[in-house]
């Protein structure tokens, strides 16, 4: 905190002499608290009457208030019951920017609310609810009633993380991974291959030799000299080994691209000796054969951006700045420039800005340095898309948030100058949206992740290394699918341990599967889900270079909702 915010309160010449004694007196106590008192309070101590409840009050729940100033007082005189309403912390910074000269509304915000504004601002997460209880909106935007806007309206959020912060045990992690196992357990008892179903301590129990089917989290895997594999699995009642012979080549290809965490359904025969079982069969959760494609019964067009970096040294102006005109009209052919205004949706999948202190050295390849700058910037250019498309946008790992998933929505903190874009609907990473619904058809379910664990399948799974590794997100996404998870390993991403339900479990089959992250634009079908990887605005960094990206800038999907068919825009070389 600036020197100049601490003061000596015997040096306020309009106070007389015991009341200056009585104001130092209680200046002591709020610093004694941990509490500064700015100079314009100063006078207002003295007709304090009560310090002790007020230094109480103002410690309550553990804020983070650093500087008592008038504003605060007055509200403490006014409306105590709101002391706990305020996110000190943001509001500090909102007052450090101002007398900076930096950025003054977020402060003028506050006062607005302080002095006499009816919104409640949650202060662990920044969000609160309306009076209905069933809208989500940002600690910004509750300070200034949002604009009704029918183009988010559109947009429904299925889910999106919005639970505070909160300490994690040990504990929780353990319950994290058995909401895991049964969620994925519920998904695999449906398989007509499973319905004998029994349990490990069971199957361990047998003393004669028996065909057994069991479900379980894999916790090791090796390969013997012999060429065989032996995994270990575990479910709620005991761990045991299962036995791949080497006989059986597709099954041990298989097991060769199972990962640890994964949980799997076993069918097999128990050796009867309580030490191992057999494996006849692998099955894993997958996706269900869906009958048909479901299609819009209406032309409009879904487009789908990612990793737009801006702040790199990288980051693409020009190639950006011809999307814009694309999707004002003002450029492209004249086929190009009808599916721009038939445009009805625009998803950002991550990772709006390069951010700061990324990876090693990043610095000298930032052109804006400063994390509120790289938003204000970003904010400036998607503020240029007509108002009338929805932007339906997820952070990712560079942007400034935890990067632990489920990530939560933008719009608040170092990202709150987005909170300007009133057509924005802004969701955690990952989440599920609905679009394009109308009476008699239910609209498309879009399940939204940035991809930040797929750096980790690209370097242990055999078979998308060998067929492509970051070339291939279709591989990366078939095979997250097939485990109905987005990160079944443990250390493949960082994750939030919520010991009632694991958030990446993909429990709900979607119509449209979109990421990010890698660079490089991808189209593909599985199982009547499109799988769309959005390409990047920012071209190939030195850490890239070293991690074996490719990345093929400014390539831009295009969905039509009616027919499904997929483009590909290029806006660069």
């Amino acid at each position: 905190m600036p020197n100049n915010r601490i003061i000596k309160p015997c040096t306020s010449s309009s106070l007389g002499m015991e009341e200056a004694a009585g104001a130092r007196q209680r200046i002591r106590k709020l610093m004694k608290a941990g509490i500064l008192v700015s100079p314009d309070c100063v006078e207002a101590l003295c007709n304090c009457q009560d310090i002790d409840r007020r230094v109480s009050l103002l410690k309550a729940k553990a804020l983070d208030l650093a500087v008592l100033t008038r504003e605060v007082n007055e509200l403490v005189d006014l409306k105590p019951e709101s002391v706990n309403d305020v996110n000190w912390r943001e509001f500090e910074r909102s007052r450090v920017l101002s007398e900076k000269r930096q950025d003054a509304r977020l402060y003028t915000r506050f006062l607005e609310f302080i002095n006499g504004g009816s919104a409640s601002l949650e202060p662990e997460h920044g969000t609160v609810a309306d009076n209905a209880g069933s809208k989500i909106i940002t600690a910004e935007d509750a300070l200034v009633p949002p604009l009704e806007n029918p183009a988010a309206a559109r947009v429904k959020i299925v889910f999106s993380y919005d639970q505070p912060p909160s300490s994690r045990t040990v504990p929780d992690f353990v319950s994290l991974f058995n909401a895991r196992y049964k969620a994925i357990e519920a998904i695999l008892s449906n398989r007509h291959e499973l319905s004998a179903l029994t349990t490990i301590s069971r199957i361990k129990a047998k003393r004669e030799k028996d065909s057994v089917n069991f479900i379980g989290m894999v916790s090791d895997i090796q390969f013997t000299k012999n060429n065989n594999a032996i995994m270990t699995f575990e479910d709620p009642t005991g761990s045991i080994k299962a036995l791949i012979s080497k006989n059986k080549p597709e099954l041990l290809e298989l097991a060769r691209n199972i990962v640890l965490d994964e949980v799997i359904g076993i069918a097999g025969v128990a050796a009867g000796n309580d030490e191992i079982v057999y494996v006849n069969r692998l099955l894993m959760p997958d996706i269900p054969m869906s009958s048909e494609l479901k299609k819009a019964p209406d032309e409009g067009y879904a487009v789908f951006l990612s990793d737009l970096h801006v702040g790199s040294n990288k980051f693409l102006p020009d190639d950006f700045s011809k999307f814009l005109r694309w999707i004002k009209g003002e450029l492209g052919s004249e086929k190009q420039r009808a599916i721009a205004s038939k445009v009805q949706y625009i998803f950002i999948i991550g990772d709006l800005v390069d951010g700061v202190g990324i990876y090693p050295d990043q610095q000298s390849e930032l052109v804006v340095d400063d994390i509120y700058a790289q938003y204000e910037l970003c904010t400036e250019l998607l503020e240029q898309i007509p108002q009338h498309i929805p932007l339906i946008i997820c952070p990712g790992n560079h942007d400034a948030i935890r990067l632990s998933e489920p990530q939560p929505a933008l719009g608040t903190g170092f990202s709150a100058a987005l909170a300007r874009l009133k057509n924005a609907v802004f969701i955690s990473n990952p989440a599920v949206v609905n679009i394009h619904s109308s009476p008699g058809f239910p609209g498309f379910n879009v399940l939204v992740y940035h991809g930040y664990s797929f750096d980790y399948y690209v370097a242990n799974v055999d078979s998308i290394r060998a067929q492509g590794g970051y070339d291939r997100a279709d591989l990366i996404m078939k095979f997250l699918l097939q485990r109905r998870h987005l990160a079944p390993s443990h250390s493949s991403t960082l994750y939030v341990a919520d010991p009632s339900m694991d958030h990446l479990v993909i429990s709900s089959i979607p119509d449209f599967f979109v990421t990010g992250h890698i660079h490089k634009c991808c189209v593909a079908n599985y199982r009547n889900i499109t799988l769309l990887c959005g390409s990047c605005w920012q071209g190939k960094t030195s850490f890239q270079e070293k991690v074996g990206h490719h990345p093929e800038p400014a390539r831009v999907p295009i969905v039509n909702l009616q027919t499904r068919d997929v483009k590909v825009l290029k806006f660069g070389e």
